[in-house]
């Protein structure tokens, strides 16, 4: 609880950087996003109470934790849930700089002599390195104009959850005592909604298609055509949706190996599986 007239106030914690928002602040729902005129919004370190909440295991399950950290450090973000998932990789950077430095240290290993290394990212150097992705392009298909958005934290946490739950089902069912005749049966049931799952996430991806005599943007029309459309069409629809996200995700970054000159390029992902990893 914060009290205005407490002395110790000026000691509380201040902005330490501000961020401009891959999204530009599109595809969050009205009231959700106070945006400055700036463009950026501050980032907040963390408090001890965010970090201890955040390193609990059902928070990291459920995704609460990272909708905690970020409605206590990302403030002009309303409802977290909401917000576009290309937001996500670069909140979850700005915050880790904001708390604990711009320097994160990471192990690689070379692809040409298996050497392991550790090396030191600067995460300024890896915000600077995000670009906008570009939903403002339709994708034309025959007489159909297909138009993009990014799925929200929430629709991606929920899919992400319902793929794990029938990922244990369909272990669950392999390492089972059932006769082969069940065993197919469930596992083939649980791989119809796994594939299901990938389909759902692709209808939350397109914002309308227009046809010449249609603009249809609900939810249920898209996903039957989907789920009715050629597999050619289905592929290449989902193929432009990697690609327009890929925009918003880390750029891997150069690596030299000590041991053999090996130059290659690593991977780099922040997420709450390594967000609170060589912190301190």
């Amino acid at each position: 609880m914060t009290h205005t007239d407490n002395p110790l106030k000026k000691y509380f914690r201040h902005p330490e950087i501000h961020l401009k928002l891959p999204s530009g602040g599109n595809f969050y729902p009205p009231g959700t996003l106070d945006l400055p005129p700036t463009g950026e919004i501050p980032i907040y370190p963390m408090t001890a109470i965010d970090e201890i909440t955040s390193r609990t295991p059902d928070a990291l399950f459920n995704g609460s934790a990272l909708v905690n950290i970020i409605g206590s450090c990302a403030p002009s973000i309303k409802d977290p849930w909401s917000m576009p998932t290309i937001d996500v990789s670069a909140l979850l950077a700005a915050i880790r700089l904001a708390s604990y430095g711009h320097e994160m240290d990471l192990m690689t290993v070379c692809p040409a002599c298996s050497n392991e290394q550790e090396v030191t990212v600067d995460l300024r150097n890896v915000l600077d390195s995000l670009r906008p992705p570009n939903y403002s392009t339709p994708m034309v298909v025959g007489d159909m104009e297909i138009n993009f958005m990014p799925l929200s934290y929430k629709q991606l946490n929920d899919i992400s959850r319902l793929q794990f739950d029938d990922q244990i089902s369909l272990r669950a069912t392999s390492d089972s005592n059932l006769d082969d005749n069940e065993k197919r049966e469930k596992m083939g049931e649980a791989y119809r909604r796994l594939t299901m799952l990938t389909v759902r996430s692709v209808a939350g991806s397109i914002r309308s298609i227009k046809t010449s005599d249609a603009l249809v943007t609900e939810f249920d029309h898209i996903l039957e055509f989907l789920t009715n459309c050629p597999k050619a069409i289905h592929e290449s629809i989902k193929s432009r949706i990697i690609e327009i996200r890929s925009t918003s995700d880390f750029q891997p970054i150069p690596m030299v190996c000590p041991e053999c000159s090996h130059q290659y390029n690593q991977d780099f992902a922040l997420d709450m599986t390594n967000f609170f990893e060589t912190a301190s």
